[in-house]
């Protein structure tokens, strides 16, 4: 099961430590990687005004992401020395698998629970949003629902995956930032097969 964040390519995953799956358990916290998928560069101000939360709480919320090493300082970009701002972990987070199982069961679980729980809200958008489109109402392209059924092995599913992830990593470093009709897409993958 894995969480993209920023930039992904196939060849860097990362397997969650425990300190990864406790800060990243908290539904604020996973907001605020999200928001590091964004934009490259935040203070606990920028994150406040964004996400409606008071900057202390921001603050105490990044230390927590930063202890655990999902984000890291980058005082390259501070104003002064008083300014912090970070940036978060670049490649894909593996909560863990056969490779590498994860340490904590109960915490993988209850993060793979919070993943679904994330799921479930973008579901729901969709749902809100198709009658406008399906009805004709707008014209406007803002989401899609694709579902398909195809005969694979698993060697064929895992190389499947890894082409879907190089896709999407290649469309991100090739769109061009200034390009002020670009809009963040949330795309969530579910596959499962009929054994489950």
């Amino acid at each position: 099961m894995t969480e993209d964040n920023a930039k992904s390519t196939s060849d860097d995953p990362v397997w969650m430590t425990s300190a990864m799956l406790k800060a990243y358990s908290h539904p604020l916290r996973r907001q605020m990687i999200r928001l590091f998928s964004r934009r490259e560069f935040l203070r606990a101000a920028d994150i406040a005004t964004e996400l409606g939360v008071p900057a202390n709480s921001a603050s105490f919320h990044l230390r927590a992401l930063a202890d655990a090493g999902l984000i890291e300082e980058a005082p390259d970009k501070a104003r002064d020395r008083r300014d912090r701002v970070w940036t978060g972990h670049k490649g894909a987070l593996n909560v863990g698998g056969p490779e590498s199982p994860v340490a904590d069961e109960a915490l993988g679980s209850a993060v793979i629970a919070a993943l679904v729980e994330d799921h479930q809200d973008l579901i729901r958008r969709v749902i809100a949003w198709t009658p406008e489109y399906v009805a004709g109402r707008t014209t406007e392209v803002h989401a899609a629902f694709t579902q398909r059924t195809i005969r694979l092995t698993e060697s064929e599913f895992d190389d499947v995956m890894v082409k879907i992830n190089d896709i999407l990593s290649a469309a991100d470093d090739a769109h061009d930032s200034t390009d002020t009709e670009g809009r963040y897409w949330q795309m969530d993958l579910v596959a499962a097969d009929d054994t489950i």
